[in-house]
């Protein structure tokens, strides 16, 4: 019992006594209590041993970072997923052409989310945030009717205005505006910001906010979502956040990023996907009218991938491994945060010893240094089975996409991390199509030639191997 070593001696037995007996109790409850959220062993079994060592610190931290589940309002989820089923379509004959390989991906998604293969009459490759911010910007001074977007990161700087200052001209000309950000990704978004939004009439909610959540604070638990819809016709979706991080033309190294500008039927998935996440956040549901417009079937095949902490399935987590499993020719997955768990680990040297193409481009340095180190504890291995590994050097990485042979890209919001595929709520995109598949292939050797190839034997030092083993045993938590 490591809390009583240090008082053995020096206080009266009886009192001992009855600490060990406080503090087993206290410990057999959190340990069941963290055993019910049924996470993987390791990560329970690391979550005890905290609490064990560090029983207030411990406790502390387990409250505001452990729980991982949550339940969203079942009845208003019910009726709006009626909603989606009624107004949201699939595109049977875009699931009819695809590929045999990739049906069963398809099947997978459709299954576990009841999203279904749908089409796209236009979908548009931004590559860099001042791309996006103008296309972006454009969709929304020709809104007619509403504007919806949802952001992990909106700022109060030269970006976030920008945004702003044109929400608000949109809600002054009568659109419905609604902006929903989270409270931990937007922490400095305050009211005198938002005043201008909300005196034109335009709502905004907060994503999980803190002071109403004192009693569960949920603080590891986020939207990690970039997407917009205007007026039900032009969507948004990608990685690329509301700051000038992400615009070279106000930071000198702005991050390098990929998003997705889209119009057709796939829009109307989107939609459902704002709808269910604003109504989580406000319970309100949002008015019928006009939200889900007639739209035409398109030549893109495409389907959403949505995933949280509300549902057990990691959707996104799965197709990910289901897609690489599938791969004949090539897997590239670009990531600024690469964690993989078993499952993926085993993916991705399997479908090298086959002789699939395996490509990994990371950033050099990302903005999050243990991730980092835990993450190139896994280059040994991988490069040892044939996957083929790049660090990207001109700026930070931060795009998400995985590559499949000659007819499938998934481009979105999650990284190849735990915290994207069990923590976070995500979103995705899975286009079925060579043509866009190919385009982004371009790109994506375009950024291999900026970028440095990793060998064997890495040339690093004992103690930097050390610290990457020990930034591994993170990984279940990071």
């Amino acid at each position: 019992m490591p809390m009583m070593a240090g008082w053995s001696g020096v206080l009266p037995e009886w009192l001992q006594q009855h600490l060990a007996l406080a503090w087993s109790l206290y410990l057999l409850v959190l340990s069941v209590w963290i055993v019910l959220q049924k996470r993987s062993p390791l990560s329970t079994l690391a979550w005890i041993l905290t609490l064990a060592w560090l029983p207030l610190l411990g406790f502390v931290v387990y409250f505001f970072l452990g729980p991982q589940k949550i339940r969203r309002q079942r009845l208003r989820r019910k009726r709006l997923r009626r909603l989606q089923a009624e107004r949201a379509r699939g595109d049977p004959g875009a699931h009819e052409g695809l590929p045999r390989r990739k049906r069963g991906l398809a099947d997978l998604v459709r299954n576990a989310t009841g999203m279904p293969v749908t089409s796209a009459t236009r979908l548009d490759l931004l590559v860099g945030g001042s791309r996006k911010l103008d296309a972006l910007i454009e969709a929304l001074e020709a809104a007619v009717d509403h504007i919806h977007l949802e952001y992990y990161i909106l700022e109060p700087d030269a970006v976030g205005t920008r945004v702003r200052d044109t929400l608000v001209a949109a809600a002054r000309r009568g659109v419905r505006v609604r902006l929903l950000v989270d409270a931990l990704g937007s922490p400095r978004v305050g009211r005198r910001f938002l005043r201008p939004l909300r005196q034109a009439g335009g709502e905004v909610a907060f994503f999980h906010p803190f002071r109403a959540r004192l009693l569960r604070p949920l603080l590891n638990l986020r939207t990690h979502r970039k997407l917009a819809v205007i007026d039900g016709r032009v969507g948004f979706l990608g990685g690329i956040n509301l700051c000038r991080q992400v615009d070279a033309r106000h930071h000198p190294r702005a991050w390098h990023d990929y998003h997705l500008r889209l119009e057709g039927l796939a829009v109307g998935w989107l939609q459902s996907l704002f709808a269910e996440d604003w109504l989580y956040a406000t319970r309100r549901t949002l008015p019928e009218r006009a939200l889900f417009p007639d739209l035409p079937c398109g030549p893109v095949p495409v389907q959403l991938l949505a995933s949280g902490p509300d549902s057990e399935l990691e959707v996104i987590h799965r197709a990910f491994v289901q897609a690489i499993h599938d791969a004949r020719e090539r897997v590239w997955l670009v990531t600024p945060y690469f964690i993989p768990g078993e499952a993926a680990l085993l993916a991705l040297g399997n479908a090298a010893l086959r002789g699939v193409d395996v490509r990994l481009l990371v950033p050099r340095r990302s903005d999050a240094r243990l991730v980092d180190h835990a993450g190139r504890s896994y280059f040994d291995e991988l490069l040892a089975q044939g996957v083929r590994i790049w660090q990207y050097l001109p700026s930070m990485l931060h795009a998400k996409l995985l590559l499949v042979d000659q007819d499938l890209a998934i481009l979105g919001t999650a990284n190849f991390d735990p915290r994207s595929f069990r923590l976070n709520f995500e979103a995705a995109l899975a286009v079925y199509d060579r043509g866009f598949v190919a385009g982004l292939a371009g790109r994506i050797e375009a950024d291999l030639e900026r970028s440095r190839p990793v060998t064997l034997p890495r040339r690093i030092g004992p103690l930097r191997r050390l610290v990457e083993a020990v930034a591994r045993l993170f990984s279940p938590v990071l």
